[in-house]
């Protein structure tokens, strides 16, 4: 079973406590490797099958806020301590800046956790946001500022429970969404909303650019048979 980069040394940790306390405490030792197994499954890193199209989910969880604020859509997701942690891109893009910015430590399923620390990855025109709860104060980046990553890449992981933000690109809005409070999601795998030609009808236009002219159609017919009456 893949773990996420780093997040070994806290089951060695656990291990090590256990060797410690063996000789003064059974129970005590069996419960650090019991802590040593926990760990490694919370930072359990699965692989994931992207799909070809669409606005993939960031991050495991629970939907539990979506909203608009300005021009923007955030979508918050909650994840609790059985879901996976390692988080990924929603979209194609260049990695513009990866900013840790200091604050509380409360509960990550509550709306004061809106003012946790937390560790943002700003690309060209969406935001992804790893923020920190009560329990989880360790957040990590697997990627740099001019870094290009494709949709549906590791880009970092959280360490026990959080929440995970996305503020998408200005021209989503919240019927774009595929999704809704309540919902749960897989990272890299979950579509959350179509993909940016689908929601600024690039495709239509597209398909207009390469459909013929209908109007056209009779003239290039009559030239064909006055051409084979020739």
């Amino acid at each position: 079973m893949s773990v996420a980069n780093g997040s070994l040394r806290y089951a060695l940790l656990a291990v090590v406590a256990a060797a410690v306390v063996f000789p003064f405490s059974r129970v005590a030792s069996g419960v650090c490797v019991v802590a040593a197994v926990g760990v490694i499954y919370f930072h359990r890193d699965p692989a994931r099958v992207v799909p070809p199209q669409g606005v993939v989910a960031p991050a495991d969880g629970k939907v539990t806020v979506v909203r608009e604020e300005g021009d923007r859509l955030r979508l918050g997701i909650y994840m609790s301590g059985w879901d996976v942690h390692v988080n990924r891109a929603a979209m194609d893009g260049t990695v513009q800046n990866v900013e840790h910015i200091p604050g509380a430590n409360k509960l990550a399923f509550t709306k004061d956790a809106e003012e946790n620390e937390r560790l943002r990855f700003e690309f060209e025109d969406y935001t992804l946001e790893q923020i920190a709860g009560t329990f989880a104060r360790r957040t990590y980046s697997y990627v740099d500022p001019g870094q290009s990553v494709a949709r549906g890449q590791r880009i970092g992981h959280i360490s026990f429970g959080s929440r995970f933000d996305m503020v998408f690109p200005p021209e989503y809005g919240p019927d774009d969404l595929t999704v809704d409070v309540g919902h749960r999601l897989y990272g890299g795998e979950t579509v959350i909303a179509p993909q940016r030609s689908q929601v600024t009808g690039d495709d239509e236009a597209a398909a207009d650019a390469e459909a013929p002219d209908a109007a056209d159609e009779p003239a290039r017919d009559a030239s064909a048979s006055t051409a084979s009456s020739a």
